[in-house]
């Protein structure tokens, strides 16, 4: 069990196509969900809503960032001292360097953080993408077969030629 909640939680932050448990109805997912609801009924259950919702992770946490961050800036502008902040020094202009420089980095990880939503759509629609290019093969030699087949006066069983 606990090999599946380390396998669980390296794919949920990996979020890729190549993935082994992914937010997608595969063979894994399902013989998880299967084991999940026989070992304890919460991990099916947990495991149903990760393959149904498990897309909108990324997106849910990125919101409950921004609404935390919010929130402690709120705290921060009305006096609340974080408990584990660092003290102003007394040093005037390091500490206002070091605000600064605090203020850069936060700047710089937003922007990181954007990229990477951007190259998981990015991502998300080169899927889609393959995807449709292989269906639209599949439905052309389905019908290109259909065509050939009509011409033999073969036996239908079951709606398939013989």
């Amino acid at each position: 069990m606990l090999a599946v909640a380390a396998i669980f939680e390296r794919n949920v932050t990996a979020m890729t196509s190549q993935a082994l448990i992914r937010p997608a109805w595969t063979p894994v997912t399902i013989a998880v969900m299967v084991g999940g609801f026989f070992l304890w009924w919460p991990l099916g259950l947990a495991m149903l809503a990760y393959i149904l919702w498990g897309e909108r992770l990324e997106g849910f946490k990125r919101d409950v960032n921004t609404t935390t961050d919010k929130f402690m800036y709120s705290m921060k502008r009305s006096g609340f001292k974080q408990p584990f902040a660092a003290e102003r020094t007394g040093n005037v202009a390091f500490d206002d360097w070091r605000d600064t420089e605090l203020r850069r980095l936060d700047e710089e990880r937003r922007k990181l953080n954007e990229a990477a939503a951007e190259f998981e759509a990015y991502a998300r629609e080169l899927r889609r993408a393959k995807d449709q290019e292989e269906f639209d093969r599949f439905m052309r030699d389905r019908r290109s077969r259909d065509t050939r087949d009509n011409g033999n006066d073969r036996p239908i069983v079951d709606g398939h030629p013989a």
